[in-house]
């Protein structure tokens, strides 16, 4: 007895009225859109085309004017953020600063070229950052209009949204932590390329700046990476100006106020000195006086404010001076 084999099932083949019902089916979304009023879209389209296809027709056409506006508005919006960053970063400070800068010497000037510089670094940054801000708004508004058009139920998807972002925040608390101490001390300015800090982790002179972390090389060569969320203070030697300081240590029996006479006519001979005067050195420097007195030695201390991290290359040429001046009076140097 044989049973009979059962005929294989034929596959439907695509006819032209399936592919237009699967169509029609995908535009269902679509079609909503023109059935409470329509707008001037639908009725243009309804004027035009046949039934069927006006609404969906007229809802893509709303879609793609909402995407073309969306990238219109981020685009201008880049524009803005590009052309007041440019102005920040190009500023020359308030109009007093302007009609004193004639009579400024050269190491101020210099440090309004530092200060242009920082200025240009902190704008540019906070542009960086203000435009991604402004593309995720445009841009998100936009989504949220199109799945709308689309009668995607919203309320869903951003209660999913507000919950991943949650479960993000929480995995991501350091990184934010980094961002948002990263914005703050740009905004503060308060340190920048070039500067010498001291972190507490590592001291050196920052080669980059960005929102989450911030490189340093020490003065042995050595290249830091510190995150910005975990610095709780920082010591800035390049900031507005620095200040050299010699101490000068003399036999207790030498003559204080001859000492005093040849310290003073060595600082007068550097500040005179082209080299250093309105180019390192802010202002003359000083003999403080004595600092210290002990049974071998009377420390005399010397003062000298010059431009930012510049004030090692003054300490060392006011020692090599400072020493030549004491041989020549035969002032011994305390040992």
């Amino acid at each position: 007895m044989f049973l009979p084999v059962p005929a294989s099932t034929p596959t439907p083949q695509p006819t032209g009225e399936l592919i237009v019902d699967d169509l029609l089916k995908a535009g269902a979304g679509l079609t909503k859109g023109c059935e409470n009023g329509g707008g001037v879209i639908c009725s243009l389209m309804q004027s035009v085309l046949p039934p069927t296809w006006a609404p969906v027709i007229a809802s893509a056409i709303a879609i793609m004017l909402v995407v073309v506006i969306a990238l219109l508005l981020r685009n201008v919006a880049n524009r803005l953020i590009t052309r007041v960053v440019k102005r920040a970063s190009s500023s020359n400070g308030s109009s007093i600063a302007g009609r004193l800068r004639g009579k400024q010497s050269v190491a101020l000037e210099g440090l309004d070229a530092v200060a242009a510089e920082r200025r240009r670094q902190r704008a540019e940054t906070i542009g960086s950052v203000l435009r991604p801000v402004a593309s995720i708004v445009i841009l998100g508004t936009a989504a949220l209009t199109v799945l709308e058009r689309l009668s995607v139920p919203i309320a869903p998807l951003l209660t999913s949204v507000g919950i991943v972002g949650v479960a993000v925040g929480f995995g991501a608390q350091e990184l934010v932590k980094d961002f948002i101490a990263g914005m703050f001390m740009l905004l503060e300015d308060q340190y920048g390329v070039g500067d010498v800090i001291d972190v507490g982790a590592a001291i050196g002179t920052v080669e980059a700046v960005t929102l989450r972390i911030t490189r340093l090389r020490d003065i042995d060569g050595r290249v830091w990476y510190v995150r910005n969320g975990t610095i709780t203070r920082v010591g800035n030697e390049s900031q507005g100006w620095s200040r050299a300081t010699v101490d000068v240590p003399v036999s207790y029996a030498s003559d204080i106020p001859a000492v005093r006479a040849l310290l003073k006519d060595v600082v007068e001979d550097m500040w005179n000195d082209t080299t250093y005067r309105d180019s390192v050195m802010v202002e003359e420097p000083q003999v403080w006086g004595i600092e210290q007195i002990s049974d071998t030695a009377i420390v005399f201390r010397i003062s000298a404010k010059t431009i930012p991290s510049r004030q090692a290359e003054v300490a060392r040429e006011l020692r090599i001076r400072i020493k030549s001046a004491l041989d020549r009076a035969s002032i011994p140097i305390a040992g």
